[in-house]
């Protein structure tokens, strides 16, 4: 039996300064869901299961709470396996999903409790093995990453631009459709050279003018005065200056030599992380973002996004664990459920291993 758990990442993700520092309990603790690993040791208790594996951010390992029942600070993961380790011997692991041939960076923690009382330990035991998959992509002996040039190709998806209401959804496709900008925002992602992985920080010409080469402090042109084709904000005195924060990622076009940016809850907005198409003015679509997610191309949504909407349907997709590592995972877990060797299992002297278990007891 295999019980699995996802908590939410949203109080523990290390991506939004309001959630305060990693080590103060008091910031961890604001947050109720970040103790969603309680009910998961209940229910393990009360089945016993022979594998539970959880996932979430690697700050899942790090960021401390308040546990309620000791009082002292501690993370999410080890609060679960304080509840568990008299049952289940603990297992770690950080990877970057990038490596299972997902084509997209996607840095996640896994833990994968096993019942100390199977085979499955045993094996795991004798052998030296972990419960996880190694990786298939990136190393010397391996194919190189699947880049979102890859992807996207074979995606078959037709071209959109956000542009026009017109050009920013697909006949037939529901599910393959952008937001229109219809505003300056168009024009910010229009002059990023398309193919480039550059961002509307680096645009340094001017959009009304022939001026080129311009400072990247600037907000306006220095020659006609004109607002730069750049993420500006006006001061209460008229003038321009540009936004702070985020420059390295935002308002950014994926390279389409490496794998996209994480797929996130967030992938239809601008200002997010790398969420432009590589060569095309907009974000991509919730089809897109299903295929770098390794969502098959065949699964029904049905009328969901006129359900639900568009955003609410991106924070599905962008919550998900790829199904591609989660069938990698399941192979090694079946195997070892049948007392099986897994000799394409990951070795527990393995850095991912290591590392996510120094974290865990840090």
């Amino acid at each position: 039996m295999l019980l699995s758990g996802c908590p939410p990442c949203q109080g523990l993700s290390s991506a939004r300064g309001d959630r305060g520092k990693e080590n103060d309990p008091d910031a961890g603790s604001r947050d109720g869901r970040n103790l969603l690993v309680l009910p998961i040791a209940e229910v393990a208790k009360e089945l016993r299961p022979t594998f539970v594996v959880v996932e979430n951010v690697p700050a899942f390992l790090r960021r401390r709470v308040w546990d309620p029942d000791s009082t002292t600070p501690l993370s999410a993961a080890k609060i679960l396996c304080n509840r568990l380790e008299s049952d289940y011997r603990v297992y770690a692991a950080v990877v970057d999903l990038c490596e299972f041939g997902i084509p997209q960076h996607r840095s996640r923690a896994f833990l994968t409790l096993v019942r100390k009382d199977t085979d499955a330990i045993r094996v795991l035991k004798r052998t030296g093995r972990a419960p996880f998959p190694s990786p298939t992509h990136g190393g010397p002996d391996s194919p190189d990453f699947v880049t979102i040039d890859d992807a996207l190709r074979e995606s078959g998806l037709p071209a959109l631009d956000a542009g026009s209401a017109e050009g920013a959804a697909s006949n037939g496709h529901p599910m393959h459709r952008v937001p229109v900008w219809l505003d300056r925002r168009y024009e910010m992602v229009a002059a990023i050279p398309p193919g480039s992985g550059a961002s509307a920080w680096e645009t340094d010409r001017c959009g009304l003018c022939d001026a080129k080469g311009i400072a990247s402090t600037e907000a306006v042109c220095p020659k006609c005065q004109s607002r730069l084709l750049r993420p500006t904000v006006r001061n209460e005195d008229g003038s321009w200056r540009l936004v702070k924060g985020f420059r390295s990622s935002s308002y950014r076009r994926m390279d389409p030599t490496r794998p996209a940016a994480t797929i996130t809850t967030a992938s239809g907005h601008i200002g997010s992380d790398r969420t432009l198409h590589p060569w095309e003015n907009r974000v991509l679509s919730p089809a897109e973002c299903g295929w770098l997610q390794t969502i098959p191309s065949s699964f029904q949504w049905g009328d969901s996004m006129d359900k639900w909407g568009p955003t609410r349907v991106r924070q599905m997709i962008g919550e998900a664990v790829p199904p591609l590592f989660t069938m990698l995972h399941g192979r090694v877990l079946a195997a070892l459920a049948e007392g099986s060797d897994v000799p394409e299992a990951l070795s527990q002297e393995d850095g991912r291993c290591q590392k996510a278990l120094a974290k865990l007891d840090g």
